[in-house]
């Protein structure tokens, strides 16, 4: 785990002005934290600055502006192939490290000033294959809900709440541990979730995951001896805190395989994919409609879920008028 302790001052600056100014979340600022710790070691070796061989054993908490005016964009390009030879690092992690990269050099020249070249403005972001999103069929999801309902254990009536809000919203992980009671407008049929940037927006509840929900609530703990974040907390683990997210993974993961799906190819995730996909197929939602749903910010992020499936190909070259010819 990375500590700020281990951090140079213009890092931690850095990460302070994503926080307050730029209102990045928590997660969004570790991951910067952590990808330009990564760069900065690297710096160290690239430079003959240490003996120390093992990036993750490398100090850099003593690296200077004057060390960051040398880098140039054949430095950034070591870097990113240092990854690639050292830790097979896929095109989608390299990505999020050249956008890090982008992102604090352009905050170095610009904002700082400490820096009057940035090298990182010419630096492409790696090509990545676009590959279709791995969704649950219509039948497969019936069949988790079906699992998840009646389950023979004490918190059934949590985890299909859960799995329906999964299945029927799209939401991400981080949104569904962070929903709070009052964020739910019953009378309305909606619920405010936070999304990516701390950006919040509306989520409409179709009658299964208001019936699911309000099912929950019933036997949801009430009592005293809650914690002031659990008794605001919609979904609460065992030990009557807000649920983890960790948890919330392995109660996907178990009802999965008691499901009879591979649980190593599907995942929470998966579900999310899973909704927007049924969506699009059979309920015939506008592409624009689906952007606002899952809260994408480009809507090519969304166009993935336009695919068709192998059935609807298959209808398709049936209906050619020269099938029968």
């Amino acid at each position: 785990m990375i500590s700020e302790k281990d951090n140079p001052s213009f890092l931690n600056d850095f990460l302070d002005y994503m926080i307050t100014i730029q209102n990045k979340s928590k997660n969004t600022v570790k991951e910067y934290n952590y990808d330009l710790a990564t760069f900065l070691r690297f710096l160290k070796i690239h430079y003959n600055l240490t003996d120390e061989s093992d990036l993750k054993k490398v100090a850099y908490n003593d690296i200077t502006i004057e060390t960051l005016k040398k880098v140039t964009l054949e430095d950034l390009h070591s870097f990113l192939g240092y990854l690639t030879k050292n830790y097979n690092s896929k095109a989608t992690t390299r990505s999020r490290k050249v956008s890090s990269l982008r992102i604090f050099f352009n905050y170095l020249c610009r904002q700082k000033k400490l820096l009057t070249v940035n090298p990182a403005q010419d630096l492409e972001t790696p090509k990545i294959e676009k590959r279709l999103p791995k969704y649950l069929t219509l039948e497969d999801s019936k069949k988790l809900l079906h699992i998840a309902e009646n389950e023979d254990n004490r918190n059934y009536e949590r985890n299909f709440a859960i799995t329906t809000l999964f299945l029927n919203c799209g939401i991400r992980l981080s949104e569904l541990v962070g929903i709070n009671i009052a964020d739910i407008k019953f009378d309305e049929c909606q619920m405010n979730v936070i999304g990516k940037g701390n950006k919040e927006r509306t989520i409409y509840l179709n009658k299964a995951c208001i019936k699911a929900i309000n099912d929950y609530l019933k036997i949801r703990p009430k009592d005293n001896t809650l914690s002031s974040d659990a008794q605001k907390a919609l979904f609460l683990s065992e030990r009557k805190q807000r649920i983890s997210r960790r948890t919330v993974q392995e109660i996907i993961y178990s009802e999965l395989k008691k499901a009879g799906l591979d649980a190593s190819k599907y995942s929470v995730h998966k579900l999310r994919h899973t909704a927007a996909t049924l969506m699009y197929q059979y309920g015939q939602v506008d592409i624009r409609a689906l952007q606002e749903l899952l809260g994408h910010e480009s809507i090519a992020t969304t166009e993935i879920y336009t695919h068709v499936s192998n059935d609807q190909v298959r209808d398709a070259v049936e209906r050619n008028p020269l099938a029968n010819y």
